[in-house]
């Protein structure tokens, strides 16, 4: 790439950022008129016949730890103790109707974000973890790969960056 294309393109760059930095600040301000925003966390739970088999995986292989279990649920949290996901045997005369059904094994995944994907990829292949997808890039930053937990959930494991400047000029 010659000069004037690069310098052209990171002026385009550039542009980008400031624009979007404008729009981000516009939308951070605070309209008076609004209700008071609520304080959330996001927990996942997912009923499951594979209680203990989905324990064993979650700490064994991913490193998760057991924040809160009895017979019929268990409450599980990432190595950091940032995010929580749990898990609830079905039909149990505890729980409501809502909350009966067992997962069917379709149309649910997790991400886990990690710091390199490329170490994790290693330990999991070192412990005999089957890969689904294997380890790769994509255009927009992401390397990532996947493997499914006892319960059919998929589970695509990152490390997020920036795309390449060169991914960018493909047209």
């Amino acid at each position: 790439m010659n000069f004037v294309l690069y310098k052209e393109s990171m002026k385009n760059i550039m542009t980008l950022m400031i624009c979007m930095m404008t729009i981000k600040a516009a939308f951070s301000q605070v309209d008076t008129k609004q209700e008071k925003q609520i304080n959330m966390k996001l927990n996942s739970g997912i009923v499951t016949e594979k209680l203990l088999e989905t324990k064993e995986f979650y700490t064994n292989q991913l490193g998760f730890g057991v924040t809160f279990e009895n017979d019929f649920y268990i409450l599980l949290h990432t190595p950091n103790g940032e995010s929580e996901i749990s898990f609830l045997l079905p039909n149990h005369p505890s729980q409501q109707s809502l909350f009966q059904k067992p997962f069917q094994g379709n149309g649910v995944y997790l991400t886990l974000e990690v710091d390199n994907v490329d170490e994790v990829y290693s330990r999991l292949i070192e412990k005999g973890v089957t890969i689904e997808i294997e380890i790769r890039d994509e255009p927009w930053g992401d390397r990532h790969f996947a493997i499914m937990d006892p319960n059919g959930v998929g589970i695509d494991i990152v490390t997020y960056s920036p795309p390449k400047i060169e991914e960018l000029e493909r047209p």
